[in-house]
């Protein structure tokens, strides 16, 4: 009778002992089936990069896109608004002494009016203005200028010779004028965007689109067809730098609502 017992007790261990053995092989097996190979890990990151290299360009884009198109917005909301403002408090513009035309010296070579475009604007404009910052600094053509700056980092600058041109730099101004090798074709459009105003000269056709209006997108000599803001062999935005400067690319944003069209013709890049 003991001997019995004792035999089935022992076979009762060795049953509770297999059935532990066996419930550890198969977690050791799951765990094996659920982890991956070194060359699937490889695979996975591989194709991770692969999308990554394909979106990102397009991502970046679109990025830059909506910071230049709120900023050109921006811009032109405040500084139709701050002439608004001191037409209240100046009178018409026409009584400002704000408009320096181009001024030559014996030699016939341009005077560079920088300082007299400052002193206007300091006393016009700047107050209705929350500028962070003024700077000295060189235009494309290696022009004296003055950039200031607003408080999301854009800035702008009026002509070294009048101040009836604008550039706007949405941002990083600095980097962008360093971008060309001395003319305007390689920022116009891209990271620089032609302003102006002058709202005063009804007698030429030239200034049509600007007569008794506050800052527009640069319009100058614009024939009116919206064609010609693509393609116009001066200022047209056209991709081509040997054909058109660019100036007329605001005004194809402008008239998309502020943003840019797909057909655009220039990649925007700060």
């Amino acid at each position: 009778m003991l001997k019995t017992k004792l035999k089935a007790q022992q076979i009762h261990k060795n049953t509770f002992t297999l059935a532990e053995g066996a419930t550890h092989v198969a977690h050791f097996d799951n765990v094996r089936r659920a982890a991956f190979t070194l060359a699937e890990v490889l695979i996975t990151l591989g194709i991770i990069g692969v999308v990554a290299a394909l979106t990102m360009p397009a991502l970046i884009q679109n990025y830059t896109h909506s910071v230049a198109e709120a900023r050109l917005k921006k811009f032109y909301s405040i500084m139709n608004q701050a002439i608004l403002q001191s037409i209240v408090d100046n009178g018409e513009v026409e009584s400002w002494s704000y408009f320096n035309a181009d001024v030559t010296d014996d030699e016939g070579n341009t005077v560079n009016q920088t300082d007299k475009n400052d002193e206007s604007f300091q006393k016009y404009l700047a107050p209705y203005l929350k500028i962070t910052h003024k700077k000295e600094a060189k235009d494309a053509g290696g022009n004296k200028i003055i950039l200031y700056f607003l408080a999301d980092g854009s800035a702008f600058s009026f002509a070294y010779h009048e101040n009836r041109d604008l550039a706007f730099y949405p941002k990083n101004p600095e980097k962008c004028i360093n971008k060309s090798n001395g003319t305007y074709d390689e920022i116009k459009g891209i990271c620089s965007f032609a302003f102006e105003f002058y709202p005063i000269d009804g007698n030429s056709p030239d200034w049509k689109y600007l007569y008794k209006k506050g800052m527009e997108p640069f319009l100058y000599k614009w024939d009116g067809d919206e064609n010609s803001l693509y393609t116009d062999s001066t200022y047209g935005c056209n991709n081509n730098s040997n054909n058109g400067w660019g100036a007329y690319c605001t005004a194809i944003i402008q008239r998309n609502g502020w943003k840019i069209p797909k057909n655009y013709p220039r990649r925007i890049s700060f």
